[in-house]
């Protein structure tokens, strides 16, 4: 099959930039080496939507930041994806943390952040309680949030499906050759798509794919961040995204609160070779509980539901690598999209465009494009009269599957026929599996449930995906 565009990775910047590309009369394809998406770097994301105070506008990621953070008000309306501007705090102990508290500050003034103010003593436990008493003032910042990153992925190529854009799954790309005014990708297996224009948004394996095209030659670092999700029952929930005051090399371990309740603290920020490497240690939650308490002391290990790591894809500059490569004709990168990177996510999709539209690439808007994706109910967002209508309408909102997310049987029937059919990608969507017990008691009701509506046998339902069998009848 011949397109126009094709995008290679489905994170949250191959999302966003397919989402603004299905506004075009553009034929897209968007390439993704997992079973669905959103299953690399980006499930793994915090969920901060950053404020734009924490780099000078000198960097790309700077300016992509800002400009993002702008933009999700509007996403959120259109999209129905869980988003919060509860705001950012920056937390100083020390008379020498609040110099850099300054310095902050002044960045996010020249940055043009809404509403940014340095606190006093007062005034910052008056916003945030939680914190440690010892604190001695800080930054606070608004127009920060918390997001569901892959909730936002979701919805995002949801969005691009529904306005044209075509998406392959399981689409490990092998090798490309040049073919006239087309590149002709191959994927592990044989199976192949022509696309005039490439972009190149493969996260951890950018380097690899810029390869395969014969294009620039850099090296993605993986850096791990490990980070811990507490129960919502956590006397320690926060208001607010509290941040340390930022060292050289990284913002530093961060308590946050996440949208749908529960809270996290993390991450590291260790520079490693594996780049499947997504284990989790005893030292370093020992090492993160430690600091975290400084700053919100009620924080317990006893209330730890699960650990996990991502692995952020850097550049020895620090920054995202967003052009138009000056050795494969028609190709972008778009590398290195660390933090912010899911902040600057909608912003990326603009820059990419105007890329392409450098590039000659005929960009006619469609006169049909809809914005609007259909909501799904949600039961624990549901009034007990709602609760009582919907599940006259549908019986299966009445079933709930999972107790401690309050996710019903229709809930989970919906994710499915939306494409996502493994474990992980019922529980991105949905929440079953995520709350206290980790799927104790609803991983066998959710397994039943996708057998019936996909005719997959126990033994081809995945937890992820390719070698990630969840039952096997072998001994």
């Amino acid at each position: 099959m011949k397109y126009d565009i094709a995008i290679i990775g489905a994170g949250v910047s191959g999302a966003a930039i397919a989402r603004k590309l299905s506004q075009y009369n553009l034929k897209t394809i968007l390439l993704e080496k997992e079973a669905d998406v959103s299953f690399g770097t980006s499930k793994a994301n915090s969920g901060i939507v950053h404020a734009g105070f924490h780099t000078n506008q000198k960097y790309l990621k700077s300016r992509l930041e800002i400009e993002g953070n702008l933009m999700f008000d509007s996403f959120q309306r259109e999209l129905g994806f869980p988003f919060k501007r509860c705001g950012i705090i920056v937390a100083a102990f020390r008379e020498e943390e609040l110099k850099h508290v300054q310095d902050l500050y002044r960045q996010g003034v020249e940055n043009g952040v809404i509403g940014i103010e340095i606190c006093s003593r007062e005034r910052i436990l008056d916003i945030e309680p939680k914190l440690n008493p010892d604190v001695i003032g800080g930054l606070h910042a608004p127009n920060g949030g918390i997001i569901e990153p892959y909730r936002f992925v979701f919805s995002l190529v949801e969005s691009a499906r529904k306005n044209g854009v075509d998406l392959s799954v399981n689409f490990l790309v092998e090798r490309a050759e040049r073919n006239g005014d087309f590149y002709k990708i191959f994927a592990e297996g044989g199976d192949f798509i022509e696309a005039k224009y490439v972009i190149n948004a493969a996260g951890l394996y950018a380097d690899r794919i810029s390869e395969i095209f014969r294009a620039e030659s850099f090296e993605i670092i993986p850096r791990k961040g490990e980070e811990y999700l507490l129960d919502r029952m956590s006397p320690a929930y926060p208001n607010k995204v509290i941040f340390p005051v930022p060292s050289g090399k990284s913002k530093g371990t961060l308590v946050i609160p996440t949208v749908e309740g529960t809270m996290m603290v993390g991450p590291t920020a260790i520079e490693i070779d594996d780049k499947e490497d997504t284990s989790t240690s005893k030292e370093h939650l020992e090492r993160i509980f430690d600091f975290s308490r400084r700053i919100v002391p009620s924080i317990s290990v006893r209330d730890i539901i699960t650990s996990f790591a991502g692995l952020r894809p850097t550049l020895k500059s620090g920054d995202f690598y967003i052009d138009v490569s000056k050795k494969a004709e028609n190709f972008i990168q778009v590398a290195g999209i660390q933090s912010p990177g899911l902040t600057a996510a909608p912003a990326i999709g603009e820059y990419v465009k105007d890329l392409l539209k450098n590039l000659d690439c005929e960009l006619v808007e469609k006169k049909d494009f809809d914005p609007y994706i259909e909501k799904v109910p949600r039961m624990r967002n549901l009034s007990h009269y709602e609760s009582e209508k919907i599940v006259e309408e549908n019986p299966q909102y009445g079933n709930i599957v999972c107790r401690c997310e309050k996710v019903s049987e229709a809930e989970i029937v919906e994710a499915i026929k939306r494409g996502h059919t493994t474990l992980d990608g019922v529980k991105f969507f949905t929440r079953t599996g995520m709350g206290r017990c980790q799927g104790g008691f609803c991983t066998y009701k959710t397994i039943k449930i996708i057998m019936r509506e996909t005719g997959l046998s126990y033994e081809q339902v995945t937890k992820r995906g390719r070698n990630s069998e969840v039952l096997s009848s072998r001994l």
